[in-house]
């Protein structure tokens, strides 16, 4: 790791790690102490209960489906509390002793060179009551995400955490902060904010309910500017925000945001480029968006790998929904769809090895991979680096120029402009119609069709200055 770090730093590259402090495995040395003595110091470490009248200590739901609480071995009544799987303890947070030794890791990694921390779901480690709520499911348990993250009280917490580590380095932050209302982001960015921004959750899930796969519902573009344009303006009202579309628990935005099959190709994955990237904010670039990948397709649950997708199947069948049903909801869905390796030739196993990964490869990467777009100037890719050049030539504006909505008299198209030293306005039409729009005057800059005159093609995505 130390000859990473510095042979990175020699090419101008920083690294940010994964801060997964909300809980750990249950492997680790501290989970194997706590489950062996129960009078470890390691038993403050998690959080543990007896269970109520021969049940669990509550109903709570876990995120990845059952109960957030498991047995544990050898002893008659007693509980491990994990919000996600079984395999993943929560740590305690209310345990002095256990801050320290975070905050000491903390700073380690700091010390050692590396440029900052993405922070996994930091906004759980803070509970409320363990209180049995109405079931809302055919498993007779109930969603609790209002008593699992964003809980009062979790300030103390940042606080802490930006004071004794963040704050003594030269460093970058980003939260994984999912479903935090815009009323209390100033606890997570900003000037009284832990970190340097955030990514905002509140657009990513528009095409389901719930957070759930199989409760889908039919979203419109009208819905999602609502959505992208409510975000913007009330970080910047406070912080900075991490626009994206993809990451490694999503799908993949052409197959995700795109509803008309016949354009999620390469003219729909420009199109949701144009729109995301230039948003305020630091965009951030999943492994794969660059080049348009799609979800793959899976013919039977077995060939999932993803923990979440096992269970969203399941719930599914409990819920009534067949087998064929079923596994549509997790084909569109499922984290595999964004945890497939990386497609960087057409070769056996698309040149990520030599020998058969743990996953299925996606179907299309025989046609979608780095090779065949590399040295195309029409390709993804070559359309990502003009939009990183278009960014740096006119940082004022598009990095640092506030947001703004266009109103171009159509419910289709989302549009917005960004004002800095200059004005720079983005076009998007996420239909399959021909969209007539308010006549703006300028200089286009960046087109994913070859001309733009009164209206935008299905699809098109223009970036004018004005």
């Amino acid at each position: 790791m130390d000859t990473l770090i510095q042979e990175a730093k020699k090419r101008g590259i920083k690294l940010m790690m994964d801060l997964v402090v909300n809980h750990c495995s249950n492997q680790h040395e501290w989970f194997k102490q706590a489950i062996a003595d129960k009078n470890s110091k390691y038993r403050n470490y998690f959080i543990f209960k007896e269970g109520v009248d021969g049940k669990e200590p509550c109903n709570w739901r876990s995120v990845f489906g059952g109960s957030v609480w498991e047995k544990v071995p050898g002893e008659d009544n007693m509980y491990y509390y994990h919000t996600f799987a079984k395999q993943q303890p929560d740590l305690n947070w209310e345990c002095e002793e256990l801050r320290k030794e975070i905050i000491g890791m903390i700073n380690r990694w700091l010390e050692r060179g590396i440029a900052g921390y993405r922070v996994d779901a930091i906004n759980f480690i803070k509970k409320g009551e363990f209180v049995s709520r109405k079931p809302d499911g055919a498993d007779g348990l109930a969603n609790c995400f209002d008593l699992m993250r964003n809980v009062p009280g979790i300030e103390f917490f940042y606080d802490e955490m930006r004071h004794k580590a963040f704050d003594l380095h030269d460093c970058c932050t980003v939260s994984e902060t999912v479903g935090v209302g815009y009323d209390i982001i100033d606890t997570v960015v900003g000037d009284k904010g832990c970190f340097s921004m955030m990514f905002d959750f509140n657009y990513t899930n528009i095409d389901v309910e719930n957070e759930e796969y199989f409760r889908r519902r039919n979203w419109t573009v009208k819905e999602l500017k609502d959505l992208i344009s409510l975000s913007q303006k009330e970080i910047q009202k406070v912080g900075w925000s991490s626009p994206f579309f993809e990451n490694h628990d999503l799908p993949r935005s052409v197959s995700k945001n795109i509803k008309d099959v016949e354009y999620q190709n390469e003219v729909g994955a420009k199109a949701l480029a144009t729109l995301f990237f230039h948003l305020r904010g630091t965009p951030f670039i999943y492994q794969g968006q660059e080049l348009g990948m799609p979800n793959a397709t899976r013919t039977s649950i077995d060939e999932f790998d993803d923990l979440n997708a096992h269970s969203m199947y399941q719930r599914s069948l409990q819920e009534g929904f067949s087998e064929e049903e079923s596994l549509h909801f997790i084909n569109l869905r499922s984290r595999d769809n964004a945890r497939t390796p990386m497609p960087w030739n057409n070769q056996d196993f698309g040149g990520f090895s030599s020998v058969e990964p743990w996953i299925k490869m996606n179907e299309t990467y025989s046609e979608i991979n780095v090779e065949a777009q590399f040295n195309d100037p029409d390709s993804v890719y070559s359309f990502y680096k003009k939009m990183i050049q278009l960014r740096k030539d006119n940082i004022e504006t598009l990095v640092y120029g506030m947001y703004d909505d266009v109103d171009c008299g159509n419910e289709d198209i989302i549009a917005y402009s960004r004002t800095g030293d200059k004005k720079i306005t983005v076009l998007v039409n996420l239909s399959t119609k021909v969209q007539n729009v308010k006549l703006i005057s300028g200089k286009v800059v960046l087109n994913n069709y070859e001309s733009f005159e009164d209206s935008l093609q299905p699809y098109q995505a223009v970036v004018i200055e004005e």
